[in-house]
């Protein structure tokens, strides 16, 4: 497994590149209807910005007034949108409407396609997942990116499983294994992996990820904490209780976290007690997240704050940055 080499910085400044879509979201609930910029990958970019990461983004956006309140949103936090993200008409959208438990159901406008650059320099790590991975004519370039990348940076991937705008199901199960062959870490929830595994329980579907390439493999599980697995490592880390507001961009969240925590590894890489740390903080992320509506990640000192140990947070750095139920959280 590939992980991210910390004497070899990129001769543009960007410790993480994330691949993939932008979209408006657009938020149906009692209390009315809203706007927030959002898409998996553009989220999972945010949070690393909020989080200190020098991060830059590959995108598809409209040249409209959706499409600058995205690069706006992604520009308070440091996020840099990398030449080629303005290739489409318009910027797709979103629409969460929200239950409420706090849940959301997903309808989609969106078309995705990714303009023919690659980022100017190595990043240490290359995210991508999400839509982007399987909607067709950009789900193509995104493989031919990590294909190109493999051998020189870490990849990580989350499918972020969204059944409404995939083919059939043996299509995209094929689609998924192809990038788990490119890819060094591999997270996902438990929905996904019911959803690509429905005869295989989260501890095989693991092992089965491992067996086909992945050197870590993270399957979140609301209530019941989540699952890191290494060939060498198999830990469950507990879920934090959270009052609910609502479960938008929790798991991109998490991500982000995860991914700050791959930046600051030491010589131990991905000892026992490191992942333990790392899946820690990354579900702290994704609790902090659902307790307000949106998806609006957590700051460093945020972070900081509600660890139980402080001062012991894996990968976060600091950089300034411009109805609910109770139940446990990690996704």
């Amino acid at each position: 497994m590939n992980l991210p080499k910390h004497d070899c910085p990129s001769s543009d400044g960007l410790d993480v590149v994330v691949v993939g879509e932008s979209l408006t979201d657009v938020v149906i609930s009692s209390d009315g209807t809203s706007e927030h910029p959002g898409g998996s990958p553009a989220n999972v970019a945010y949070g690393l910005g909020r989080l200190g990461a020098a991060t830059g983004l590959l995108t598809a956006l409209g040249n409209d007034d959706r499409g600058a309140a995205i690069e706006a949103h992604l520009r308070s936090v440091g996020v840099t949108l990398l030449p080629g993200s303005y290739s489409q008409d318009r910027t797709s959208s979103a629409t969460a409407t929200r239950a409420e438990d706090g849940s959301a159901s997903y309808d989609f406008e969106v078309v995705w396609d990714l303009a023919p650059v690659a980022p100017a320099s190595i990043p240490k790590v290359l995210h991508t997942g999400s839509i982007a991975t399987f909607l067709e004519p950009g789900a193509d370039a995104v493989k031919t990116l990590l294909q190109q990348y493999r051998h020189d940076c870490t990849i990580t991937y989350d499918p972020n499983i969204r059944p409404a705008l995939l083919g059939s199901h043996t299509e995209a199960l094929s689609t998924f294994e192809e990038l788990i062959d490119l890819t060094d870490i591999v997270k996902l929830s438990d929905e996904d992996a019911t959803w690509l595994y429905p005869r295989k329980d989260l501890d095989e579907i693991s092992t089965h990820l491992l067996g086909l390439g992945a050197g870590l493999a993270v399957i979140t599980q609301g209530s019941q904490g989540s699952l890191l697995a290494t060939p060498e490592t198999r830990l469950t880390i507990p879920s934090v209780e959270s009052v609910v507001a609502d479960t938008i961009g929790a798991g991109d969240s998490y991500m982000a976290a995860l991914i700050m925590g791959l930046l600051s590894l030491g010589t131990d890489g991905l000892a026992p007690a490191v992942l333990d740390q790392m899946g820690r903080t990354a579900t702290m992320a994704a609790a902090i997240t659902v307790r307000r509506p949106g998806a609006n990640p957590p700051t460093a000192e945020e972070l900081r704050d509600h660890m139980v140990v402080p001062g012991k947070i894996s990968g976060v750095r600091t950089r300034p940055c411009g109805s609910a139920v109770e139940r446990s959280i990690a996704l």
